[in-house]
């Protein structure tokens, strides 16, 4: 009885040893395996559009702290000077020298071509294209204009086209090289209230999987990027439309708000991790990779959902054109301005 006993407790002290030995192996090849992927972006040049400020400026940083080399562009020179100060400060760079800065209007396609241009003379090529440049409007689709359509979509969508094309030639030659598109779960889902920002990230994703498709038998890695909220300061600088100050209200609290919305430090690493492993597509928030979830398999709940989102939102009004999000800041909820005011200085989002 007692050596059966024994034998019995001899065994399970073998499967509990052998068992924190297997854990131990599997977190040491599995800290080895992080290592060497983070390993693959030292010394890469990385192209981030709209890099001045937001999450452009959080994934910079994270590129540089893994080694990576780093062009910035946007439009205004002053802006993106000040992001290429931070990273050099925050030690996010090894050198200033790692870090070249190109104003410029992505719109124009020719504007394009020579960032592309000037960053291939300058690092010799470009090894990664983030596709990031974009702006936000918020408010109802009767106080949407003609206009704003046709804004939002050269911002959101045509940026990234023309840079993509810019920059394939040289990947195609090298038959290596990843273009990553940031677009949202907005192209997933029809968010209420963001009608011209969800049709212009409906047509990114359709075009970043469509570069997939032909891309990736020649040597070319496409990402395409669906975040959820973020906490990136972006609110103050989005366009709202129709009763702004509501309008920005529920917009800035939910763009805010911890739990429902992750930090652009979070979403960066995210994204650094998804280009070194070499994934296709990710979503980032457990509530937007539920969505596009939802989306694909119970088309008809999700958009009854979003429905019944809009009923809540402010109502249409007359007689408004659209208004920065600084400056309608009056009924702002004290939580969200706290930590919107502390993601808007981080990511240069205020002067």
């Amino acid at each position: 009885m007692h050596r059966g006993k024994a034998i019995l407790m001899a065994g399970a002290a073998i499967a509990t040893a052998s068992a924190v030995c297997a854990a131990t192996a599997g977190a040491v090849v599995y800290r080895e395996i992080r290592r060497r992927k983070g390993k693959r972006l030292a010394g890469k040049v990385v192209l981030i559009t709209g890099s001045s400020r937001g999450l452009g400026l959080a994934m910079a940083e994270e590129f540089g702290r893994r080694g990576a080399k780093l062009v910035l562009t946007a439009r205004d020179p002053w802006e993106l000077e000040r992001a290429r100060q931070s990273l050099v400060e925050r030690g996010a760079v090894r050198s200033a020298e790692e870090v070249l800065a190109i104003p410029a209007d992505l719109r124009q396609v020719e504007e394009a071509k020579q960032v592309v241009e000037r960053a291939t003379e300058h690092f010799g090529r470009v090894d990664v294209l983030v596709n990031n440049a974009g702006v936000i409007t918020v408010g109802p689709v009767e106080n949407q204009r003609i206009e704003d359509f046709h804004a939002v979509m050269e911002a959101n969508f045509f940026t990234g086209v023309h840079c993509a094309l810019s920059v394939l030639p040289q990947m195609l030659e090298r038959r290596s090289g990843t273009i990553v598109n940031i677009a949202s779960i907005g192209g997933k889902i029809a968010v209420p209230h963001m009608l011209p920002y969800t049709a212009s990230k409906f047509a990114a994703v359709g075009f970043s999987e469509g570069l997939h498709a032909e891309l990736r038998a020649k040597g070319v890695h496409v990402l395409t990027v669906c975040p959820g909220l973020m906490r990136t300061g972006s609110h103050v600088s989005a366009q709202f439309a129709g009763d702004a100050e509501r309008e920005y209200r529920w917009f800035s609290l939910a763009a805010n708000l911890p739990g429902v919305s992750t930090s652009a430090a979070c979403a960066a690493r995210r994204i650094v991790r998804a280009v070194a492993a070499g994934e296709t597509e990710i979503a980032i928030t457990p509530q937007a990779i539920v969505a596009a979830r939802l989306a694909s398999v119970a088309p008809e709940a999700v958009a009854l959902a979003m429905s019944m989102v809009n009923r809540l939102l402010p109502k249409a009004t007359t007689g408004k054109g659209t208004q920065r999000g600084a400056d309608v800041r009056g009924m702002e909820t004290k939580p969200a301005e706290t930590v919107g005011d502390a993601a808007a200085r981080r990511y240069n989002q205020t002067a």
